[in-house]
């Protein structure tokens, strides 16, 4: 008997095939990644003694990890499709209502922290909701919680502690248990790092795994891309919105309570502009102005940026201003990019379905002769 062996299955060279490259450029972060890699360099060059080593990495991770923790929300939620500009200022709530409560009122620590979880969560529903049901712009709703907030934050601080500031926070029940587990000072290797760097690693892997892996990922990608169409094929667009600004809330109460359990007291003024830089880490790690594009990886590599160009300025001796031109210019540049990476993603994907419908018509009229 002779043996009969089967050959593979020939690859159809008709079927368009995207190269090692092409994968990379339509991935959102790649812009991020290239520049973060282009910002360490040059620091590397201008403050070697202070940059290379694991001190400048523990200085660098600290100054990003909770900036990272909120640009992963104000991620997902431009990918859904819109902004919070009220996320700075209600880390400043948070942190105002934790220690008011606790050092006014004389709750424990984790008591006054839960309150202010569910106020924080009330003010994202509040805010999802009058965007659905309006048809307002984000920009306009969360503004005007931005001013409201800021204004209560100064208004009340005062008119209990008669001054901008509660101090205090360390010394009342619960405030140990909160630090060790919210932010606490660990020694790796020799050198410190705060905990928070940990929540950071830990959100932005959840929050891959549901925006790449799960139904609501697709949802929020969908409901950013066309919230109409999204509605027509069964998304629950409006659930989803509201969610996605209640989760920027709950990550703004989390950054809020860890800068109590750090510094040990609230500030009136805390949290006032950073929205903006939220923002502009997330367009920086790869998202779109317009939704329905970008990538939570992208932008914690963003706000790894932030932390290394804040740290860097000062190994260099430079003076801090510089620090907001270089914002400036990471955004246009950022921008840039993203639209340079997103218009080949839609030229490869367009060339990919045009190779496949060519494919398909000649396969059919194969068997058709």
């Amino acid at each position: 008997m002779t043996a009969t062996t089967t050959s593979p299955p020939k690859k159809d060279e008709r079927v368009a095939e995207l190269s090692s490259m092409g994968k990379a450029l339509r991935r959102p972060e790649v812009g991020a990644v290239l520049g973060a890699l282009v910002v360490w360099t040059f620091f590397a060059m201008i403050a070697p003694e202070n940059w290379i080593g694991l001190g400048g990495f523990a200085r660098i991770i600290d100054s990003s990890s909770t900036l990272g923790i909120m640009a992963i929300a104000v991620a997902l939620l431009m990918i859904g499709g819109e902004f919070d500009l009220s996320a700075g200022v209600m880390t400043g709530t948070a942190g105002l209502i934790a220690g008011l409560l606790s050092t006014q009122a004389g709750m424990n620590f984790w008591l006054a922290a839960l309150i202010a979880l569910a106020f924080a969560l009330l003010v994202g529903y509040i805010n999802g909701l009058m965007v659905v049901k309006t048809g307002l712009p984000s920009f306009i709703v969360t503004l005007a919680t931005f001013f409201i907030l800021r204004g209560a934050n100064v208004g009340v601080t005062k008119m209990l502690t008669d001054q901008v500031r509660v101090s205090g926070i360390d010394k009342v029940a619960g405030f140990h248990t909160a630090r060790t587990i919210f932010n606490t000072e660990i020694t790796i290797f020799g050198e410190k790092f705060w905990t928070a760097f940990i929540w950071w690693i830990a959100i932005a892997i959840i929050a891959a795994w549901i925006l790449q892996r799960t139904h609501w990922g697709n949802w929020i990608f969908a409901t950013g891309g066309d919230a109409h169409a999204a509605r027509n094929v069964g998304v629950p667009a409006m659930k989803v919105k509201i969610a996605l600004f209640m989760t920027t809330a709950s990550a703004a109460w989390l950054v809020g309570i860890m800068n109590d359990v750090r510094l040990r007291s609230a500030v009136a003024s805390q949290g006032i502009g950073q929205e903006f830089v939220y923002i502009i880490a997330a367009v920086i790690g790869g998202c779109l102005l317009t939704g329905g594009y970008g990538s939570v990886i992208g932008a914690s590599v963003g706000a790894l940026i932030f932390g290394m160009a804040r740290v860097g300025i000062v190994f260099a001796g430079w003076p801090t201003d510089w620090f907001y031109s270089f914002l400036g210019v990471m955004l246009l540049v950022a921008v840039l990019v993203n639209n340079y990476t997103r218009k080949r993603a839609e030229a490869m994907t367009t060339a990919m379905a045009k190779a496949r419908v060519e494919s398909g018509e000649l396969a059919k009229e194969e068997g058709e002769a």
